[in-house]
């Protein structure tokens, strides 16, 4: 590429536009992108389909069960591209905050309670409430991403006792991590009523949550039906583990870098990426890849060389398709990002 058309393709992307951009060819690597609040918008729904977007997904964990109807029929109203519905699966995630995010500080008490509350720095309350009942005293839990971790000082009928151990934020709906093994169920009511509409809707695309066994996805299949495209996503020990068993059962594998980080220590996920793609692709099956791969693009126009470098090499180990998550659900620049994975895929495609 000349300099003269980078530099006007990078002119492009800081001012918003789409010149020099528009006629960017089909690419074999599919890129899926997360809806939300940023792209809720038909003609920004439009552009990504024109940008060539093969999938667009509704993340269940952020979506209240009432606008995932309403959510499939915006989609079906303004394109053809294909709609994936992802469970919240067996997820631990804090409740809401009076005030996001709420400081908690080394050493105070919290009250987790079993009922919904209105969460501050005294109290707070985790989704599916049942978690309370497969805690232990001494159990330690990692609250969001790599932030606050509590330890269990006591549980009782109505609530357990929380320390904090780190100090740091936390706000609503985050996920959390017990740092043990917990038998939490792999597809929750509210995925159940989801995948109902899906159904009822068309919908033939779903990906499955913290895949940790072989029975999971088998419970999964049984609702959907044997037809629709099942993605069942790899974020655990467990899951790696059980990794070509889920495969097999799987229509495709999803890396989901950032929850399996709460597992896998952070310098060890490139290693371990490899390696999931290496094991599924020897089996015949395609492998998503999702998880900050344009992170700086929610707030900024442009991407750092880094993600873009992680991009190339991401496809390099075979990635059959990038999920954008944040970028095109809650960042500002949802367009210009997916134009920039999108040239980043075709010039890694023109040199193999």
């Amino acid at each position: 590429m000349q300099v003269t058309e980078m530099m006007r393709e990078r002119s492009a992307i800081v001012h918003g536009s789409t010149i020099g951009m528009s006629m960017v060819p089909p690419t074999k690597t599919k890129v899926t992108c997360t809806v939300g609040p940023a792209s809720w918008k038909p003609k920004i729904i439009r552009r990504l389909q024109e940008l060539g977007v093969n999938l667009f997904r509704i993340n269940l964990s952020h979506t209240p069960i009432e606008r995932v109807g309403p959510a499939i029929a915006f989609l079906q109203q303004h394109s053809t591209v294909p709609i994936c519905l992802d469970t919240e699966g067996a997820q631990v995630r804090t409740g809401s905050f009076t005030v996001a995010p709420t400081n908690l500080k080394k050493d105070s008490l919290i009250q987790l309670h079993r009922h919904s509350v209105q969460g501050n720095a005294k109290k707070f309350n985790f989704t599916p409430p049942d978690t309370i009942d497969l805690l232990e005293a001494g159990d330690l839990i990692t609250l969001g991403f790599h932030a606050v971790v509590v330890e269990v000082m006591e549980v009782n009928s109505e609530r357990a006792v929380l320390r904090v151990r780190k100090a740091g934020h936390v706000g609503s709906n985050k996920a959390c991590n017990v740092h043990r093994e917990i038998d939490l169920p792999a597809i929750t009511v509210k995925d159940r009523k989801a995948i109902e509409i899906g159904r009822e809707m068309g919908i033939d695309h779903y990906a499955l949550s913290f895949a940790n066994r072989p029975q999971d996805v088998q419970e999964m299949r049984q609702l959907i039906g044997p037809d629709p495209t099942l993605i069942s996503k790899i974020e655990s020990r467990s899951g790696i583990a059980n990794l070509e068993e889920i495969a097999r059962l799987s229509n495709a594998i999803l890396i989901d870098r950032g929850d399996l980080s709460r597992q896998v220590p952070l310098q060890k996920i490139p290693a371990c990426q490899k390696d999931i793609i290496r094991r599924v692709k020897a089996i015949g099956r395609p492998v998503y890849v999702a998880t900050n791969l344009m992170e700086s693009m929610v707030r900024s126009p442009v991407p750092t060389l880094a993600e873009i470098n992680d991009i190339y090499n991401t496809l390099k180990d075979g990635a059959d398709s990038l999920v954008l998550a944040a970028e095109t659900a809650v960042g500002k620049f949802p367009v210009q990002c997916v134009e920039m994975v999108v040239s980043v895929i075709a010039e890694f495609e023109r040199g193999n």
